[in-house]
Parts: structure tokens; C-alpha cells; sequence
């Protein structure tokens, strides 16, 4: 298991304490929740989606000897970001989606407005390759 942290720069309605607990291996969670059902089969696919793809970056960025901080970003307000990168000045957002459907999600304008240099990107599964491999 692994945390992330919460992402902020002292804005009044940011959370600054909020962590997220995530697994390296996802059978372990599967086992630990009670669920070993298909992916086919299951109400939490986009939870799996969001742990795999984070785990899986968190290791390709130690593989390559990156020193980028990660974090999720979360408001009062419940506006949300699923993971937060910055290396050498440079913050990129994270959104991520299993179901392309739901890919056309803006970058919530408290972040936007606060980090107007951000770079947004959505995650798909059509997009994953780009996302892991660079």
C-alpha cells in the first residue's frame, strides 16, 4: 500500500491534510475488499482504473530516476483532481477515465484559476500508452 498526499499551496478551500491510500498490487485490494469478480462485473472499475494507472506511473517514474512529486488535489467544495505531478516547476493535472464517455471533463476553475500554468490532461484507455511510456 501506498499514500498520496494532498496537493496545495495554502488556499483558503483547498484540503491540506486529506490522504489517499492506494495498492501496488490490486489483487491484494480485490482480496482486502471481498471482491474477485470480473472487471465486467463490477461497480468499482473506475476506482481500479485510478489505482492501476497511479501505481503504475509512481514505478515508471522511479524506473526512470524522476524526482516529480505526486499528489491528488481536493477542495472543501468536493471538486477533485485523481493525481498531481511536479518536476523542475512544471505541475500537470490528471484526470482519469475508464469509460471514454465520460472523458470530456473540464479542469475544475478553482484549479484552473489557481494554477493557470497547470497543464490538464484526461487519461483513457486509449491514451494510457502516451501516459506510462513518457
Amino acid at each position: 500500500m501506498f499514500r498520496l498526499g494532498s496537493f496545495s499551496r495554502n488556499l483558503r478551500n483547498e484540503l491540506k491534510a486529506s490522504r489517499k491510500i492506494y495498492f501496488w498490487n490490486l489483487g491484494i485490494r480485490n482480496a482486502v475488499i471481498g471482491n474477485l469478480a470480473q472487471v465486467e462485473n463490477r461497480t468499482d472499475v473506475g476506482e481500479l482504473w485510478e489505482n492501476f494507472i497511479i501505481s503504475e506511473r509512481l514505478k515508471q517514474n522511479s524506473y526512470k530516476g524522476s524526482f516529480a512529486q505526486s499528489w491528488f488535489w481536493r477542495t472543501q467544495q468536493q471538486k477533485e483532481i485523481d493525481y498531481i505531478e511536479e518536476e523542475n516547476g512544471t505541475i500537470r493535472a490528471f484526470e482519469f477515465k475508464w469509460n471514454e464517455r465520460k472523458a470530456n471533463v473540464k479542469c475544475p476553475e478553482s484549479f484552473s484559476a489557481a494554477y493557470p500554468d497547470a497543464v490538464y490532461k484526461i487519461i483513457t484507455p486509449k491514451n494510457v500508452e502516451e501516459f506510462l511510456c513518457h
